[in-house]
């Protein structure tokens, strides 16, 4: 398993694909496939059948599906997309954007 530096509710610009350009916020990690699931990117129809205990409507739903995390980039609020690092400050570990050096805000 890799160590990722893109995290949940990141904003992250897609580089390569049918949806390159777009931005988007950051759904779910996958860190053991090396994908994240990006708000409205890579949108699949998928056949949904009702079910007759649960009063669910079938026909076709669209979803998200994952893309890999090399094909995304994450967006510092200063400089656009940048590649991250890492800063030591004592006992905590603080991203760090590359191109400006502003340590990027962690959302939980």
């Amino acid at each position: 398993m890799q160590s990722l530096n893109i995290r949940r509710n990141d904003t992250v610009k897609v580089l390569t694909g049918s949806d390159r350009g777009k931005t988007g916020r950051v759904l779910r990690v996958f860190p053991d496939k090396g994908t994240v699931l990006v708000e409205h990117v890579r949108v699949v129809k998928k056949t949904v059948s009702s079910k007759t205990g649960q009063r669910t409507k079938g026909g076709i739903a669209e979803h998200e599906s994952p893309i890999n995390i090399s094909n995304v980039a994450l967006v510092c609020p200063n400089c656009g997309p940048a590649r991250i690092g890492y800063k030591q400050d004592g006992d905590t570990k603080a991203r760090v954007c590359k191109k400006c050096g502003q340590t990027l805000p962690t959302k939980k």
